[in-house]
This record gives C-alpha cells, sequence and structure tokens, in this order.
C-alpha cells in the first residue's frame, strides 16, 4: 500500500512538470553573452516585419574564438528572447 501511494505521489510531481505548454516561452530566456544581439540591450530598431512568435537564427564567434548559434524568438511586445544556444565544435574529425 506504502509503494502505491509512494508511485502515485512520484507519478503526480513528474507529471506537473511535464504539463507547461510546448509553445509557452514565458521565462527570461539565456542570458545575453559578448556578440548576442541583445548583450548591450534589445536592438534600437524594432522588427515590424516579422511576426510576433516567429523565430530567426544568428551565428557569431566568442571571446574564446568558438562559433555560437543563438535562436531568438521575436516577443509580441517586439523584443527579442534567446530561445536556444549551440556551440559549434572548433575541430571536426570529419576533417580530411
Amino acid at each position: 500500500m506504502k509503494r502505491s501511494i509512494a508511485f502515485w505521489l512520484v507519478f503526480a510531481v513528474v507529471l506537473t512538470g511535464c504539463t507547461t505548454s510546448a509553445g509557452n516561452y514565458s521565462s527570461a530566456g539565456l542570458a545575453p553573452i559578448p556578440g548576442s544581439i541583445t548583450y548591450s540591450g534589445q536592438p534600437r530598431t524594432k522588427l515590424t516585419k516579422s511576426p510576433a512568435g516567429s523565430s530567426f537564427p544568428h551565428t557569431f564567434t566568442d571571446q574564446w574564438g568558438r562559433e555560437v548559434e543563438e535562436i531568438y524568438i521575436i516577443q509580441p511586445d517586439r523584443s527579442l528572447l534567446i530561445a536556444a544556444r549551440h556551440y559549434r565544435p572548433v575541430f571536426s574529425l570529419d576533417d580530411d
């Protein structure tokens, strides 16, 4: 009986962690790093032609020479949110 209660309690906790909407980006996003579009604050020009909720990539080299790709999402107030950041490897094993 105690195992059953413990199982359902753990199941409920795990389930509540999974109930967030996949399209909801209500968090503050990732912190900008040098090279990010939003590093010095939001851009002065507003993205007026792109619809809110759309995304776009930005690739740059960070201060350590790594290639970084960030994915930005345009918020309803036309500000940018960094949704994802990927570091590309400096050396590739596929090079001949």
